[in-house]
């Protein structure tokens, strides 16, 4: 009669048998976790040049045989707060993966927008789909007056005092692009001297 020992290191036949935590069995489940797209240890794709700004996390759960399987979407606003500023996203089974997702999409989508002076050079207004933004320049010392999502992609851009108003839709991600459209429109003193030829 042969007894096999079944403690947590045993060779097989215990807890790291079934692909658990003990004995060359460990193994085995340390791989099916990575299959499920665990959250990484090192995150070395985070962006060195640019601060992230988490702007929102949608969850999805897609409904299968064995149950559901759920995802994560984020949405993140990137900035260099010296006038650069980009909007990324992106989705992964893990939180983590997702943001890491969104950050290397946002680097892609980083452009340069006129600031003078910590705020805006001239009253703007950027549209995308049913939400609307209006951006005002303001005196030093206002600080940003915005909402969530309108002081995210505001600050990474380095603006310090401005006043803002959303119209419409309020939803988090049309308003990052309505503001992100406002800015693409400002143009600065020298810029319209150039495109108009003349002196002002």
């Amino acid at each position: 009669m042969v007894i096999q020992r079944r403690g947590p290191g045993g060779p097989g036949q215990g807890q790291g048998g079934q692909g658990g935590q003990g004995g060359q069995g460990g193994q085995g489940g340390d791989r099916r976790g990575d299959r499920r797209g665990g959250a990484p240890q090192q995150r070395e794709s985070r962006s060195k040049l640019y601060s992230e700004d988490v702007v929102k996390i949608n969850r999805c759960a897609k409904v299968v045989k064995g149950g559901k399987r759920f995802s994560f979407a984020a949405f993140v606003v990137l900035g260099d707060n010296k006038g650069k500023v980009g909007f990324g996203k992106g989705k992964a089974k893990e939180v983590a993966s997702s943001i890491d997702k969104a950050v290397r999409d946002g680097e892609k989508d980083v452009r340069p927008y006129p600031i003078v002076g910590g705020t805006i050079p001239h009253e703007v207004e950027g549209r995308f789909g049913s939400a609307k933004v209006r951006l005002l320049p303001a005196a030093p010392g206002t600080g940003v007056i915005a909402g969530r999502s309108v002081r995210a992609v505001l600050e990474k851009a380095g603006v310090h005092d401005i006043l803002t108003k959303c119209y419409g839709n309020h939803n988090p991600v049309n308003l990052i692009r309505a503001t992100i459209n406002a800015l693409s429109k400002l143009r600065t003193k020298d810029q319209y001297q150039q495109l108009r030829g003349v002196e002002l």
